[in-house]
């Protein structure tokens, strides 16, 4: 391959290196306020930053987050300046409408740079079952199924005190006179007594 399309080929590589590009944006956007930059400066700044974001080191987009906010905010405070003493309603509403914009992505740049601040704790669910109706959802471990020689019937326990040995015979016993309120009552003819 000749040199020319070898220089073409690494010049693809580098523009499509997210560095690279980054810096090359930053830079043409920071012309008007810093004057010309080096692409090779603007890319070793971003390239520090990132190692230090991959070491935990999140100063440098805490500050970036700020920033962005601190300017969001005086974006809407100039537009919500100028709606106010605007005197065509057409850009009166386009002023307010750019206003409130500025000031819900001021409002979502600070929350974002609250939760790396301060992160929510994170719950992991083991399962999730979603049914209508009753269900049950067992995640433990579950008992080994029994084998067909091992069954073992707890009915037969109850009813039974000993071997062959059944608790209740099933014959009716003689009423005991103990307490003569709780006596027998006699058989009752429901036309006769209707």
């Amino acid at each position: 391959m000749d040199e020319k399309k070898v220089a073409v080929l690494e010049n693809e590589k580098m523009a499509l290196h997210p560095v690279i590009s980054s810096a090359s944006t930053a830079r043409i956007y920071s012309a008007d306020a810093f004057g010309e930059l080096d692409l090779g400066d603007c890319a070793v700044v971003i390239l520090k930053q990132a190692a230090e974001v991959a070491k935990g080191n999140l100063a440098s987009l805490e500050e970036m987050l700020l920033g962005q906010a601190v300017a969001l905010n005086a974006m809407f405070a100039e537009f919500a300046r100028k709606a106010a003493v605007t005197q065509r309603a057409t850009n009166a509403e386009l002023y307010i409408r750019t206003a409130l914009k500025a000031q819900a992505q001021s409002r979502a740049t600070l929350q974002t740079l609250a939760e790396i601040k301060n992160p929510r704790p994170v719950a992991f669910v083991k399962q999730q079952n979603i049914a209508h109706g009753h269900q049950q959802v067992n995640n433990g471990e579950s008992p080994s199924p029994a084998h067909a020689g091992e069954f073992k019937s707890g009915q037969n326990e109850l009813l039974e005190g000993n071997h062959g040995e059944r608790l209740d015979t099933g014959t009716p016993g003689e009423a005991i006179d103990a307490d003569p309120a709780m006596a027998t009552v006699e058989k009752i003819d429901g036309a006769a007594h209707g």
